[in-house]
C-alpha cells in the first residue's frame, strides 16, 4: 500500500472515485438525497479545487498493487493534522489498507491528528478506536438544504 498525492490534473478523478464510494458506502446511514449533497458540496471537482486551493488540502490516493483502492485528505491545520477524508472502495475493504495508510498519515510529522465522524458510523468508530483515536468532543453541523451531520470529534496523540 502507498499513498500518492492527486496531482491537479488527477482532481476529476478523485471526485469520480469519490462520488463512487460514498454511494456505495453512506446508503446504510444517509438519504441518497443527503449523500448526493455532500458529494457535490464537499467532495466535487470544484469542491476538491477549492480545499486544496483555499483551506490547505492535500489528498491522496490509496494504492494497493497498482489500483486505486481509495483515498485520503488531510489539512493541516497548524497545531494538528486534520484527517478529513479515509475512504476505501469496496473491493478492498477489511484488507488493512486503512490501517496501512493511516500508519503513513501518522508519519506526516504531527503530534496530533484530529478527524470527524458521524455518530452511526459503529464500524468506523470502533477502527479508530483500534488506531488510538478517543472521543474529545462531538458536534452538529448545519450543512444547508435541512440536512445536518452529527459527529464526534475524535483525536489521536503520539504516545499517548
Amino acid at each position: 500500500m502507498e499513498l500518492v498525492r492527486v496531482e491537479d490534473q488527477q482532481i476529476r478523478e478523485l471526485a469520480n472515485l469519490a462520488s463512487q464510494i460514498w454511494h456505495e458506502y453512506w446508503t446504510c446511514i444517509l438519504s441518497s438525497e443527503q449523500i448526493d449533497y455532500m458529494v457535490d458540496k464537499f467532495q466535487s471537482e470544484n469542491a476538491i479545487k477549492n480545499q486544496i486551493e483555499a483551506e490547505n488540502y492535500t489528498y491522496y490516493f490509496i494504492m494497493s498493487d497498482g489500483e486505486k483502492a481509495g483515498y485520503a485528505g488531510v489539512s493541516d491545520k497548524k497545531d494538528y493534522l486534520f484527517l478529513s477524508k479515509l475512504y476505501i472502495s469496496k473491493d478492498y475493504r477489511h484488507k488493512g489498507l486503512g490501517r496501512q495508510a493511516f500508519e503513513k498519515i501518522k508519519d506526516m510529522g504531527f503530534d496530533k491528528i484530529q478527524l470527524t465522524v458521524n455518530k452511526y458510523n459503529k464500524n468506523t468508530i470502533d477502527a479508530y478506536f483500534k488506531y488510538g483515536f478517543k472521543i474529545v468532543d462531538s458536534v452538529v453541523t448545519d450543512i444547508g438544504f435541512g440536512f445536518l451531520m452529527d459527529d464526534y470529534i475524535m483525536e489521536y496523540k503520539k504516545g499517548a
